[in-house]
């Protein structure tokens, strides 16, 4: 069987989530070592005890949002054996991990600053400090990619009316973050060319992740392919992105979002 990923070391931010835990299960069959990381909690302990007898699996607890943490995990992990050559940012706040932490979701007007900067220093300075780190430790060492996690809303606005009645909304932090993270792609990809080094954006459309049948109808009117799409559809195009085969792109956004940003 093609091992895709024979040779890679991956290394992802926020892999606990319904995408990160598929780009672990993914990666892992494609033949790739991957080292996960979150933070400590009931998704990192239930990805562990999925992986935890496999041997190119490896788990260490990340906040991204802690400078300190993002400074010496790179040489932890080096420390221990391995050289990440894949980095995937994916680590984020998103509205389904607010709903399931119980959060209100207030109107725009009653968005404290708190707030929005929390989810800025989680989803783009976050993956800015990653970034930095694998300049300050990886690039130039040996060849390296980049993939930022962004999303459908980072070039498109939020359709706000299927959000009505919804348990969840898109708040606008989130789009604000996954735009500059594109932003952070086409910086660093000029940037790094030189030492052989490349970085690129995917930018995932609607995954479902158990929504209502109601507001997948919703989602789906919006959307070329008519509908939702599985988690394993995004993994498919994260892969080839990690390997070999993307060694000529770089500074390029792929959007994996049934046609949502073509209409």
């Amino acid at each position: 069987m093609d091992k895709q990923l024979a040779g890679r070391t991956v290394f992802i931010t926020g892999s606990g989530g319904v995408l990160g835990s598929t780009y672990v299960r993914r990666m892992l069959a494609a033949g790739a070592r991957v080292v996960s990381s979150d933070l400590p909690g009931h998704r990192a302990d239930a990805l562990k005890a999925v992986h935890e007898g496999n041997a190119n699996f490896r788990f260490y607890d990340l906040d991204v949002a802690d400078e300190s943490q993002v400074e010496g995990i790179f040489q932890r992990i080096m420390a221990d054996g391995w050289e990440p050559n894949v980095v995937l940012n994916n680590a984020a706040i998103t509205g389904e991990m607010l709903m399931g932490a119980g959060k209100s979701f207030p109107d725009f007007a009653d968005t404290s600053v708190a707030d929005f900067e929390k989810t800025m220093r989680v989803n783009l300075t976050g993956a800015f400090m990653i970034a930095r780190q694998m300049d300050r430790d990886i690039i130039g060492k040996y060849p390296a990619t980049l993939i930022n996690v962004a999303s459908m809303y980072a070039l498109n606005g939020a359709h706000h009316p299927i959000y009505d009645g919804m348990p969840f909304k898109n708040f606008s932090a989130y789009g604000v973050t996954k735009a500059g993270i594109h932003g952070l792609t086409v910086w660093l990809a000029g940037y790094w060319a030189k030492r052989k080094a490349t970085v690129n954006t995917i930018a995932p459309g609607a995954v479902f992740n158990n929504h209502s049948e109601e507001f997948q109808r919703r989602v789906g009117e919006l959307i070329m392919a008519g509908r939702m799409c599985e988690p394993d559809e995004i993994a498919d195009a994260m892969l080839f992105l990690a390997s070999a085969q993307s060694g000529y792109m770089t500074g390029q956004m792929v959007n994996v979002d049934g046609g949502f940003s073509a209409w």
